[in-house]
């Protein structure tokens, strides 16, 4: 999506065509740099493993030698999703794996960001993106994929307070439910017939694909009063209401909203009656429960989580 609004893309990882670094997936930067041209714009894949600190420096000289200048960085390094042992307990968790998980999801940003950042402070201007996953500051379920979620926000007001006079901006944005490559695979369709996997899980229904919030962006990207978003959290559907963006199919997702009708006819109801619904209210209070503006809310929510039932 910056492709499409005409800029040279530097498409980094480790998977290339000649060479897979994770097992099952096909995607390569190869194809993302091509899919970066075909929308109008310029890529350019390298490979680079952003944990290793030798070969992100080498890849900003490559960046100042040939294009003189950075706009954009996005930091969305992950790798995560194998590591992640949902449903078990912090002292049940496999170490070497939540390590490599903080390894991947939030040295890999803190080390792109150390050599990125320089490019963009010496011109006075440019913006530092992290993805993370969720708008809110309570728990996601597991500790090692919170720490790596939640850093990603921090990380985004880190930056941005020792950038307030530097004229460069960091923020966090997050996409809502992602139609990407593993979940389409997960479901058994393609994007082609992605709502033949609603009957699987309704909540398919308000997905996005990953080109939603990479048109959020390329918005921010082209705000000229980005500064008033430093060090906070921003939703792919808030953006895309701001901005007038869509995703790629026209649609456009809010997640959030939708999420909101589905916790209310759970309240209206008087509270869970079915596995499914105990479950999306433990989501809520997750969500809310260090929020001081709806304490109200989540004393109710997790009253109705505490009757048995």
């Amino acid at each position: 999506m910056l492709g499409e609004a005409g800029a040279t893309v530097y498409c980094t990882g480790r998977s290339t065509r000649e060479h897979s670094a994770t097992p099952g997936r096909p995607e390569t930067i190869d194809e993302t740099a091509e899919m970066v041209t075909a929308r109008g714009g310029s890529g350019i894949p390298i490979q680079v493993d952003h944990t290793i600190e030798e070969e992100v420096a080498a890849l900003f000289e490559r960046v100042r030698r040939e294009q003189g200048r950075l706009d954009v960085l996005v930091n969305d390094v992950w790798g995560g999703d194998d590591l992640t042992e949902w449903g078990k307990p912090f002292w049940e968790l496999t170490q070497s794996k939540g390590h490599l998980m903080l390894e991947r999801s939030v040295h890999a940003h803190v080390i792109t960001s150390r050599h990125g950042a320089p490019l963009m402070v010496e011109r006075g201007d440019g913006l530092i993106v992290e993805i993370t996953d969720g708008d809110f500051m309570g728990y996601r379920g597991n500790l090692f994929y919170d720490l790596s979620k939640i850093t990603a926000i921090r990380l985004a007001y880190i930056m941005a307070a020792d950038l307030r006079d530097r004229g460069v901006t960091a923020l966090a944005v997050t996409p809502g439910f992602l139609r990407s490559e593993a979940m389409l695979e997960r479901l058994g369709v393609s994007e082609a017939n992605w709502r033949d996997a609603i009957k699987k899980d309704r909540h398919f229904a308000e997905s996005e694909t990953p080109y939603y919030v990479g048109r959020a962006v390329a918005a921010l990207a082209a705000d000229p009063n980005i500064h008033a978003k430093a060090g906070q959290v921003w939703a792919s559907w808030t953006l895309a209401k701001e901005y007038g963006f869509r995703d790629v199919d026209g649609r456009q997702p809010d997640f959030a909203a939708y999420f909101d009708g589905v916790v209310a006819e759970i309240l209206q109801r008087g509270g869970p009656t079915t596995a499914e619904d105990r479950f999306l209210l433990q989501i809520r209070y997750s969500q809310i429960q260090l929020d001081p503006t709806r304490a109200a809310e989540a004393a109710r929510v997790a009253q109705l989580l505490s009757t048995p039932g």
